[in-house]
């Protein structure tokens, strides 16, 4: 099938690799010209692993091209995403569909022969309603149909979530939009994978729904790692004990800094503007963005505290900037709450990542360094926010020997308290209390706890 892609961004460039990885020709086009050069000669804006080589072949294969001229791409293509970006709209927080809108336009002028319009793009309840009156209002000779098709790749895996996906949500009551969307995803429709056909609006809230129950659960787990700091109890058994619950599942619990991302602050914000110009707030949600955007805040004073309360005129070395591993991204990362604070509170901040190229611009003042070792050195603290695999294995040895003070902020808890605390670092964690006070807390007897929890919870 003839499959064109408008936006070559994170979403664009991997679902048009992946559909012509499938066997479709795919043609991606952006209206910058300077990307498209990049892009056919084989340059890859973003970083995810394994997608410069998935490009290569296509390319190769005759089977995926690039272009600025859209023209020729839209005419008689059997499918065209919109996959541009969303971003909150400043002010009000409502998602900014200029850039759909433009795409729905230019799509409008080009068409030609029944077509599929998909929205990739995430985009709140009703947008598919206002591109159909779009197109409507500039062909109305137009044979087409609006979908809803939600993407749900998470970054760092975003191949393996394209084509091993959990569902595939199609938002449509057309029969030819149903059966060209069928086709388009044939290969995983083969191999089991669930086709969820819904209305066009179900299908655009769905993506909201499910980005904000996971911003949930991590919001969750990390009041809970705060509870367990008080009480010296272990998150991360406790995550293991109701992860273990079918109900519940093990994904998304692991405490750490706070939810950053190109999805989940947009995405939160949105749907709560949404539901309140519907008259229907969401109040767990809404609490949700106000507690992370707290937690990032708070991060910095849990690096001070440890740093022995005061960092003025201290040195502070940071390990991992984006905010997950496994990309470039940059947007809304910890990292930019918490080491503007630490610079703040007059600490002399040097960090490393290895794709964080972004944050040369986005965190002025910090001192970049080659490696971990290089952060390491003459440190007075060791923050670690992302959790890069090659931070996960590091010489304990010779990073004890470079610091100038043995204190390790884990932000990730990559490491195990009583192996830090052997190696001879202060070592501070998530909702995890030191070892000795752990085993002192597991020695009481639980009963004598009983009658005053039960006192608060009266």
């Amino acid at each position: 099938m003839r499959v064109t892609m408008i936006g070559t961004g994170y979403v664009g460039l991997v679902s048009g690799t992946c559909f012509a990885d499938f066997g479709h020709n795919v043609t991606c086009v952006d209206n910058d010209r300077g990307k498209v050069e990049r892009l056919r000669a084989g340059g890859i804006p973003i970083y995810e692993p394994g997608l410069e080589l998935l490009v290569a072949e296509n390319v190769q294969a005759g089977r995926l091209a690039f272009t600025d001229e859209p023209a020729e791409a839209i005419a008689g293509a059997d499918a065209v995403f919109i996959a541009v970006g969303t971003p909150s709209r400043r002010g009000d927080g409502h998602a900014d569909l200029s850039f759909v809108y433009a795409a729905a336009e230019q799509i409008a002028d080009l068409i030609d022969g029944f077509t599929v319009v998909v929205t990739k793009s995430t985009v709140p309840v009703g947008t598919g309603d206002e591109i159909e009156r779009i197109i409507r209002a500039r062909r109305p000779d137009a044979d087409f149909a609006v979908v809803s098709n939600p993407e749900f790749l998470r970054e760092g895996a975003a191949i393996e979530d394209f084509k091993r996906p959990d569902r595939v949500v199609v938002g449509t009551d057309d029969e030819r939009a149903r059966s060209i969307m069928t086709e388009l995803y044939r290969p995983l429709y083969l191999n089991e994978t669930p086709i969820v056909f819904t209305g066009r609006r179900t299908s655009e809230l769905i993506k909201y729904a499910a980005n904000a129950f996971l911003a949930m659960k991590i919001t969750f787990i990390n009041e809970i790692a705060d509870l367990c700091e008080a009480l010296d109890a272990d998150v991360q058994q406790v995550a293991r004990g109701i992860g273990l619950d079918k109900r519940i599942g093990s994904k998304f619990l692991h405490a750490g800094p706070g939810y950053g991302g190109s999805c989940f602050p947009k995405d939160t914000i949105a749907l709560v503007r949404t539901a309140l110009d519907a008259e229907s707030p969401v109040t767990l949600i809404e609490t949700t963005v106000q507690v992370n955007t707290a937690r990032k805040k708070a991060m910095a004073a849990k690096v001070i505290a440890a740093a022995g309360g005061d960092v003025q005129g201290k040195r502070v070395g940071v390990l991992g900037l984006t905010f997950k591993p496994n990309t470039d991204d940059m947007r809304d990362a910890p990292s930019l709450d918490i080491l503007p604070a630490l610079q703040q509170a007059g600490a002399e901040v040097s960090a490393f990542d290895p794709e964080g190229r972004e944050a040369l611009h986005m965190l002025p003042g910090i001192a970049m360094c080659a490696d971990a070792y290089e952060v390491a050195r003459d440190a007075d603290a060791l923050v670690i926010i992302t959790e890069w695999d090659q931070f996960r294995a590091l010489d304990l040895e010779r990073l004890k020997s470079l610091m100038k003070t043995p204190t390790i902020v884990d932000l990730r808890n990559i490491y195990q308290p009583k192996e830090m605390q052997a190696a001879g670092f202060h070592y501070v964690s998530i909702g995890r209390g030191a070892p000795d006070k752990v085993k002192a807390a597991e020695g009481h007897d639980a009963r004598e706890a009983a009658p005053a929890a039960a006192t608060a919870l009266s």
